[in-house]
């Protein structure tokens, strides 16, 4: 991935090829983003077929600064590049990421005390059961798919607590998931994640009735019972406000998780420090974090006319933040391609930043945290068995397939 930069009456841009899902999965592709976080850091993108094209910012304080202004940079046409460039997302002003202040800070408030360390105390007791017996499940066998024996399931049983899924239900969510995400750029894979999609929010459809007349304690009886100013959600606004949550709460952890295994097999020296070094498990987790950043970038749309740099963002453009740039920049990370899981500071941006940043971020944290926990634990030697398979998308980026081997520690 290298940048072909040609010159155009608005300044210099980059071709369509940061939408390419193509483009994405190398994990050495890093040279376009060294060079335009040093020399086009806001760069037009053009799409060559007629579209509306889009900015590209790379650096991480400018990325951090467009975080924070939700005044003129808006959340309600859509956070991803490619609904931005379709038209933009129906759930805009109903679901919580896709939804601007004051609205997202009412509903925000709303939905933080489900995610307060007492909130989350059962939550991370099942977290914890559910890893270990993951863990030693894989060290019995001898070694597997850490993705799908492992990864993927950390946040299904995070989520489904948090939502109060029925066990016998837990297994067709994940799979629901995982279609809703993986979409590659084609025309079935497009279709396949939209079905998806429906099918997640028609299962919450059919739970959300039970949960007003007789609510529990998890997010859906929360969403369905709870006033935002001054008035309940409409059935809309529960049903797309879990479907953020379960999309949002499995993708970080499943990609983070996947990437963590990776990256300590490719740094036996990092994986021998977290199997020596109890005190590492907390910059660990940050570390894998900015090493893995799952989603690549976050959209945003100008409401007015703004100057970012010496670039003129008029009203109504596409405004993308490349978290994936970010957090190499050189300027905020000492030797950003290092992975470190002793760096500290590590003020990386995969949770985000400002009114926006992930309201789940510490239960992710506390997934990532008790996976490592149990694999510096149970586990001895972790060594690749086969092929990394990595997913082909231009909003996500990580392993969608980790064969390994291992043995028990000592």
């Amino acid at each position: 991935m290298t940048a072909d930069l040609t010159g155009t009456v608005g300044g210099p841009t980059i071709p369509f090829h940061l939408i390419d899902p193509a483009v994405h999965p190398d994990p050495d592709a890093c040279d376009t983003w060294r060079h335009l976080r040093e020399e086009q850091p806001v760069v037009r993108c053009e799409t060559g077929n007629g579209g509306p094209g889009f900015w590209a910012v790379t650096r991480y304080r400018d990325i951090a600064a467009v975080y924070r202004d939700t005044a003129r940079l808006s959340s309600e046409q859509g956070n991803m590049l490619g609904t931005l460039l379709t038209g933009g997302d129906s759930a805009g002003g109903q679901m919580l990421v896709v939804t601007d202040p004051p609205r997202h800070t009412a509903v925000r408030r709303m939905l933080m005390g489900a995610f307060s360390a007492r909130a989350m105390a059962p939550v991370v007791d099942g977290v914890r059961t559910a890893t270990r017996s993951l863990v030693a499940g894989l060290v019995e066998a001898g070694g597997g798919d850490f993705v799908a024996d492992v990864a993927a399931q950390i946040p299904l049983v995070a989520i489904c607590e948090l939502l109060a899924v029925p066990p016998s239900d837990r297994a067709a969510m994940l799979e629901m998931t995982m279609a809703a995400l993986g979409a590659d750029g084609s025309q079935e894979s497009q279709e396949e994640a939209a079905q998806a999609q429906q099918e997640i929010l028609l299962y919450y459809a059919g739970l959300l009735p039970g949960r007003r007349k007789a609510p529990g304690e998890d997010i859906v009886s929360l969403l369905a019972t709870e006033e935002a100013d001054g008035a309940r959600l409409s059935d809309a606004e529960v049903l797309l406000n879990c479907y953020n949550i379960i999309i949002g709460g499995d993708e970080t952890t499943r990609l983070s998780s996947a990437g963590a295994a990776l990256a300590l097999m490719e740094h036996p020296e990092q994986w021998e420090r977290l199997r020596k070094e109890e005190e590492l498990l907390d910059p660990a987790v940050e570390e894998v974090l900015r090493w893995t950043t799952p989603v690549t970038h976050i959209g945003r749309t100008a409401t007015v006319d703004i100057e970012l740099r010496d670039r003129r963002i008029t009203a109504g453009s596409i405004v993308t933040l490349w978290n994936i740039s970010a957090n190499r920049d050189a300027e905020i990370f000492e030797d950003p391609y290092r992975f470190d899981i002793s760096r500290t500071p590590n003020r990386h941006l995969t949770l985000g930043h400002g009114p926006h940043f992930c309201l789940g971020g510490p239960l992710a944290r506390v997934e990532l945290r008790v996976m490592l926990e149990e694999l510096r634990g149970q586990v001895g030697e972790l060594e690749p068995a086969g092929p990394v398979e990595r997913m082909a998308s231009s909003f996500l980026t990580g392993v969608s397939r980790l064969p390994v081997r291992c043995s028990a520690g000592s």
